[in-house]
């Protein structure tokens, strides 16, 4: 998931760079989607991934 996150960050800098306005702000707001949904399932599975050993 965070890979695909910083793949839509470099595709939207690439593309601001290149002048395409419309194409760099949507990569840029699918990689900001992205990025959140990988740091709330990262903390889900530090809080569920966890096994008690007794």
């Amino acid at each position: 998931m965070l890979r695909w996150a910083v793949i839509f960050f470099v595709v939207a800098l690439i593309a601001a760079v290149l002048g395409f306005g419309g194409i760099a702000g949507a990569a840029a707001g699918i990689a900001k989607l992205l990025f959140w949904v990988f740091v709330v399932l990262f903390v889900a599975s530090l809080f569920f991934g966890r096994k008690v050993v007794t």
